[in-house]
């Protein structure tokens, strides 16, 4: 059912503008139809900051359950912003302060830039244990992408992230490790998922905590994990939410860091996700941009509108199912939460009987 357009969020607009469904406040407050209200922590830097935004919103309006969609975006302090940023935040996001007295059903943790080994030295460590301790005892189910995984598991499992010999970075094939758990319903048992990232956690550091595997890659190791009750927390290490053209997007900002000097070697192609045809267009220009500049002249610009027609998303199918089942449990486990009192031996820690 439709996202709703309670506050000015130019996301809104946007998806509306692509064809997606959202309502006017004052419509959705004549439908007869029940509410789910979603915080979505977007610790993402500034570059990607309403770009993920975008993705993940889009992700909950595409959910086909018997609700209304109320998303509150919310970030962080402790976060480096820039003025832009942070202007985009005060006029648009929410304070964490408000949304603590207003309650909410769901939330969304995203992934966010590091500049130290050990999260726990991140600035933004303690404001995001403040939010993760708030919603442990006040929100039905937290989902969890890249970075936001391995703090919270970091925090809630003691476990810690180990580096990677190279960075993880394509489109790589998974498969389903529990077909019949319900955040999987209907979704096929293999499919492809994007992943962006220097540090992994492995299937024994999860099982060892009491954790459940739910997909795993042979390239790319585990994308979906959840907490022992099978439901309260989810964890992403890819990145579903990814649009067809984000991999292309960051592939090319590393080859302009490259070609300012700030890398000593060309970036590798991101793994699985450029056709024949787009990787000789990327080859071709590297080539040509570097030597323009041995040149003493300006290269041209990197040619991402000849490329993105030949990129093909393969995980956009899979990523709304599993939204939709997860926003699904979501509006069950609020509705038994609310009937929990009429409902003698049900656990209220796993009130889906998950485990």
């Amino acid at each position: 059912m439709p996202l709703v357009e309670h506050f000015n969020l130019p996301t809104f607009r946007r998806l509306r503008d692509q064809g997606q469904e959202v309502l006017s406040l004052e419509r959705a407050l004549h439908q007869d139809i029940r509410e789910l209200h979603i915080g979505f922590l977007n610790m993402m830097p500034d570059a990607a900051l309403e770009a993920t935004e975008r993705q993940f919103i889009r992700l909950i309006g595409n959910c086909n359950r018997i609700a209304q969609f109320f998303v509150y975006p919310f970030s962080l302090p402790g976060l480096p912003r820039g003025d832009q940023a942070l202007g985009y935040i005060e006029q648009h996001y929410a304070r964490f302060e408000d949304l603590k007295e207003q309650g909410l059903d769901a939330l969304i943790i995203t992934g966010a830039n590091v500049a130290n080994p050990a999260l726990d030295e991140e600035p933004f460590w303690e404001p995001l244990m403040e939010v993760v301790a708030w919603a442990e005892k006040h929100v039905s189910s937290v989902l969890c992408s890249c970075l936001a995984t391995h703090a919270l598991l970091k925090h809630g499992h003691g476990i810690e992230r180990r580096p990677l010999p190279a960075k993880r970075w394509g489109v790589y094939s998974h498969r389903t490790c529990c077909p019949d758990h319900p955040l999987l319903r209907e979704i096929n048992t293999r499919f492809d998922t994007p992943h962006s990232r220097y540090n992994d956690i492995s299937r024994e550091q999860l099982e060892a905590a009491g954790l459940t595997v739910l997909v795993e890659g042979e390239e790319s190791g585990v994308h979906t994990a959840v907490s022992p009750d099978g439901f309260r927390v989810v964890y992403f290490q890819g990145h579903p939410e990814y649009d067809a053209n984000s991999l292309l997007k960051e592939y090319r900002r590393e080859v302009m860091r490259f070609l300012a000097g700030e890398l000593k070697q060309p970036p590798p192609l991101p793994e699985n996700y450029m056709d024949a045809d787009a990787v000789e267009i990327a080859e071709s220009y590297l080539r040509e941009a570097s030597e323009a500049i041995g040149k003493g002249q300006e290269p041209a610009e990197f040619p991402v509108r000849r490329i993105e027609p030949l990129i093909d998303n393969t995980w956009g199918d899979t990523a709304k199912a599993m939204f939709n089942n997860w926003l699904g449990l979501v509006y069950q486990v609020t509705d038994v939460d609310r009937r929990l009192q009429f409902m003698p031996g049900v656990d209220p820690s796993d009130p889906l009987g998950l485990r």
